[in-house]
């Protein structure tokens, strides 16, 4: 019989990170279990709170480490490096000691793509260096639909490190077809400025669940940014900082599709004292049964005195049979801190916006159009990349020039 007990008094933050399917159930994602054994973190059932907006029957290849594991093997995703000077790419074994040290994984998708890959692929930014490129990172499935969903669920594990004082930025493109469950570790060394730039372009049948442990060290800092454009994705970005005085700037950008289910859930973790974070992730979404979800977590430790950090979320909605779920969360344990807070909002076209634009003679589609390119840019233009910035600016005009999206509301009727 398991105790029922209300009784509180002796509740504690030690084993935050035990082991075992029975501390499962948790309010706090603080308090989320975590293991590499994949025995501990059972295949979820879609009722728990972390899986409960996912569609589980579109990820459930994703859970099955015996399918993945085989899937692996195949060649259904291919990696490519395209790095410039000052820049080491290497192959590393499942068990070399430089993976796994950022932490363990925490749900299933995550403990099956530990698991299943037996390489993971390490780009590393020398000391001191500041790369003249950005560095390329070019994820490609070619698997094979079927009637039962795609062929071959595949795992990919990759760890980007910064070391002391290196300057650069990363992009990795998802593109193709593919059901992917991928670890993406990320260091960032004293000192070393880095932007991580994760690009999900795939084709409308691929699944991809990734899964990013990130630690910031002292005074490192991090550029996070996530655009996803195709395919039904899920993105857990867990942020984290080790020493003082860490900074790390999240961005998200997501154009949700017809039918595509898209769910990003970044989580920042201010265990030390002194750093900064802000959590900035907007998405349209246009046609039946588009959805997409957010859930932001901040987590301030007792010991993260002088802690700065915001989140937020917005979302437009642009047709009608999209949904999109916002759920912000702050949990502080230190009220000794420089600010913390978050927001959230969802709405449709700004009524005012497209009056003023129209009041000054421009035609009804266009200045939708700058509504929406409007509402993105404010994030794109923080990317500071710009082959990224006019390539993700691009996918968007073409998105809304595909669907349509920018006919005036009564077209239909006047044909």
């Amino acid at each position: 019989m398991p105790d029922l007990s209300t009784d509180h008094s002796k509740a504690t933050l030690e084993g935050a990170h035990s082991h075992g399917p029975a501390r499962r159930y948790v309010s706090s994602r603080a308090d989320r279990p975590t293991s590499f054994d994949a025995a501990d973190v059972p295949v979820p059932g879609g009722r728990e709170e972390e899986w409960r907006f996912t569609p589980m029957k579109r990820f459930k290849p994703l859970f099955d480490l015996d399918a993945v594991t085989a899937g692996t093997a195949t060649d259904a995703v291919s990696l490519t490096v395209d790095a410039p000077e000052g820049v080491a790419v290497e192959s590393l074994e499942s068990g070399d000691a430089r993976l796994g040290t950022v932490g363990a994984p925490s749900d299933r998708t995550a403990v099956v793509a530990w698991n299943a890959a037996s390489q993971a692929t390490a780009v590393t930014l020398t000391a001191g260096t500041e790369l003249a490129s950005a560095v390329r990172v070019n994820v490609k499935g070619s698997d094979t639909p079927t009637d039962g969903g795609l062929a071959n669920p595949t795992a990919l594990g990759l760890l980007v490190t910064a070391e002391a004082g290196a300057k650069g930025t990363v992009v990795i493109d998802h593109t193709g077809t593919a059901a992917l469950t991928e670890t993406v570790e990320v260091v960032v060394a004293e000192g070393a400025e880095l932007t991580l730039v994760t690009v999900q372009g795939w084709e409308d049948e691929a699944v991809h669940a990734s899964n990013h442990r990130v630690r910031v060290e002292g005074r490192g800092t991090l550029k996070h940014v996530v655009v996803s454009l195709g395919g039904d994705v899920r993105v857990s970005p867990d942020l984290g900082f080790s020493g003082e005085g860490g900074h790390i700037d999240a961005y998200g950008v997501y154009f949700t599709d017809a039918g595509q289910h898209q769910e990003h859930r970044p989580y920042v973790a201010h265990t030390e004292a002194s750093c900064y974070s802000r959590v900035t992730y907007k998405g349209a979404l246009q046609g039946k049964n588009a959805h997409a979800v957010w859930v932001g977590d901040c987590y301030i430790g007792e010991r993260a005195r002088g802690t700065d950090t915001y989140e937020l979320n917005r979302n437009l909605v642009l047709t009608e049979g999209a949904k999109a779920d916002s759920i912000p969360n702050l949990e502080i344990k230190n009220g000794n801190i420089a600010g913390a807070g978050h927001a959230s909002a969802t709405g449709r076209f700004d009524d005012e916006q497209l009056f003023y634009l129209e009041a000054r003679g421009i035609p009804e589609t266009e200045a939708r159009r700058l509504v929406v390119l409007g509402f993105f840019n404010e994030i794109v233009a923080e990317i500071g990349v710009p082959e990224v910035e006019e390539t993700l600016m691009g996918a968007i005009e073409k998105e809304l020039a595909l669907t349509g999206l920018l006919d005036a509301p009564d077209a239909d009727a006047q044909a």
